[in-house]
Order: C-alpha cells, then sequence, then structure tokens
C-alpha cells in the first residue's frame, strides 16, 4: 500500500469514527480512488508530494473527462469528486502530516440548481403499481414496494434498509433509521401501502427468508437484502411499461412531493417526510408543481383575464 493510499485509509477511519453515515465513507473512498490512480500515474508517491498546480490540473482533468456514452461530467458531478480532496487534504494539514493544505486554493465548480426532469401523473402512477403480477409471490413483493415508494416517498437506501419493525400499523407511520446525513425520521405511510405489507408479510416473506429473525423487511428472492441495482432495475422496468417515461426509485420521490404540493401541501411539511435538512431543497419540487401555477396564471394574467370577458 502506498503512502497515498494509507493517508485515505486513515482518513475514511477518521470519518466513521466520527459519525459520517457510511454511505458517505463509501463515497469518499470511491472519489478519492481516483485522485490516486491521477497521482500515482505522475509518481507521486505521497501526500507530502502533492502540489496546489497538481490538484489544479486533476481538476481540470475532471472538467475534460469523457463518460463511456462521451458525455461530460457534470459540474454537480465534478463538485462531489472534489469535495472528497478538499477534505482529505485539510484534514491531513490538520493532523499535522503535512506542512501545508494543497487543496486550500481549489474553487469548486458552480453547480447547477437542477429540477426533477418529469414526474408521473396520477395515472401514470397507478398504471405502475399496477404493473406486478400479484398472482406470484415476487409480484406482492414489488407491489408492496412501488406502494411504500410512492406512500412515504423515502429514498432507495432508506427502503433497503427497513426493518419489519419499523412498520407501525397502529399509528401508520414508517421509522426510517440513520437516512441521508445518518438523520432518523419517522414518515407517515397510507392506508393502502399498508395493506400490500400485511399481504407481503403474510404471504410472501416466510417463503422468502432463509435465517430465523431476519430484520430486513424487503427480502430478494435469495432471502438477503435488496441490492441497489437490483431494486433500481426492477422498479425501472415497472415505470417503463406503465408510463413510458425514464425513472427508477427517485422518481417516485419527486413525484409524490410535487403531487403532494399540486395538491396544497405546505412545503414545510414535505421537507419534514422527505427528511431535507434545508428547505431551500425542497423548494425545488415547487418549481414543477405546475398546477398551482396554471391555477394563477389563468387568474391573475391579463390576457386570460381579457379572454374571460370576450367569451373566447
Amino acid at each position: 500500500m502506498s503512502a497515498l493510499d494509507e493517508a485515505v485509509a486513515d482518513y475514511l477511519v477518521w470519518l466513521a469514527a466520527h459519525g459520517y453515515s457510511g454511505t458517505t465513507v463509501r463515497a469518499r473512498r470511491y472519489y478519492l480512488a481516483g485522485l490516486v490512480a491521477f497521482l500515482t500515474e505522475r509518481d507521486v508517491a505521497g501526500p507530502r508530494e502533492v502540489t496546489p498546480a497538481l490538484l489544479d490540473s486533476y481538476q481540470r482533468h475532471l472538467f475534460h473527462h469523457k463518460k463511456r456514452d462521451g458525455a461530460p461530467l457534470s459540474f454537480r458531478t465534478q463538485a462531489q469528486r472534489l469535495v472528497p480532496v478538499k477534505g482529505l487534504f485539510a484534514w491531513l494539514a490538520s493532523e499535522g502530516a503535512i506542512p501545508f493544505d494543497p487543496a486550500a486554493s481549489l474553487v469548486l465548480p458552480k453547480t447547477e440548481h437542477r429540477i426533477p426532469e418529469a414526474v408521473l401523473s396520477v395515472e401514470e402512477v397507478e398504471s405502475v403499481l399496477a404493473g406486478p403480477d400479484t398472482a406470484t409471490a415476487l409480484g406482492v413483493r414489488d407491489r408492496a414496494i412501488l406502494e411504500v415508494f410512492y406512500s412515504t416517498a423515502i429514498r432507495r437506501a432508506e427502503l433497503i434498509s427497513l426493518h419489519v419493525a419499523d412498520v407501525d400499523f397502529t399509528r401508520g407511520s414508517l421509522f426510517v433509521r440513520q437516512g441521508k446525513g445518518a438523520r432518523d425520521r419517522f414518515v407517515p405511510i397510507g392506508a393502502r401501502a399498508l395493506h400490500w405489507i400485511t399481504r407481503y408479510l403474510d404471504e410472501v416473506r416466510p417463503t422468502l427468508e432463509r435465517r430465523p429473525r431476519e430484520a430486513t423487511l424487503f427480502l430478494s428472492a435469495y432471502g438477503g437484502s435488496l441490492a441497489p441495482d437490483v431494486l433500481s432495475r426492477m422498479v425501472s422496468a415497472y415505470v417503463r411499461a406503465g408510463a413510458t417515461k425514464r425513472g427508477s426509485c427517485h422518481l417516485f420521490r419527486h413525484t409524490t412531493a410535487t403531487l403532494m404540493l399540486d395538491a396544497g401541501a405546505d412545503v414545510r411539511y414535505i421537507a419534514e417526510m422527505l427528511g431535507h435538512q434545508k428547505l431551500e431543497t425542497t423548494m425545488g419540487y415547487t418549481r414543477v408543481s405546475m398546477a398551482k401555477l396554471h391555477e394563477v396564471h389563468a387568474r391573475c394574467h391579463p390576457a386570460e383575464q381579457s379572454v374571460r370577458g370576450s367569451g373566447v
């Protein structure tokens, strides 16, 4: 193991010891591996040899990098890969492992303020939910999974981490453990989703369970936890079949937030449900909440008022 690899490993241990989530640690390990590969190709043996010029070169490398489809990395992705770089060298400098922080002068690219490109209509959601063949065991499980995504708007990793005991049928709530930012929260879950969870627990889960007292709620066909990529492909297939749109687990999150805002829900409650720490994050959904925008447009735009007055 090189001195660079050792420095990264020590940094990741420090992150874990200071309460950073496993997801964050894994992501930083992945992104920092790219930096180590870049520096190793340039015969950089250890962190003390890293200069601001080298890190500036790495940033330009990310800017010119092309993905498999030939598209460049978005500025958001570039920033995601540079944040761990700044964190690593700031930590090394604070620990006295290097004399100064060579990443201090790195300026992160300005990220785009993006909104969901598409959401499902109520009719499209119902079509997608009707996709699984509920005459089969896995079809019942899949229907329960889709219903939970739609009812609660939880993230993919949060659904995978659900335990049987996290479903409170009496209060109609779901306990989301260690969501993004390592924060627990409760979210409401509707009666229809609870119905499908009940059917799954009664009819299907006992046939999938391989280990006694398995805590995980949704099991794979082999009795273990669902793999993230497998879950995404499964949901994406149902979305394409039912709505002919692109999207997977996160599409339900966008859809639920947008449809609830369309129906008049307060954005503060949506933020609480989604587990957003900053209200600004949730405000992005208000930009795609077209029902209210159309209502205001029809009521307030001068051209629409003149049309109503003329009887056109």
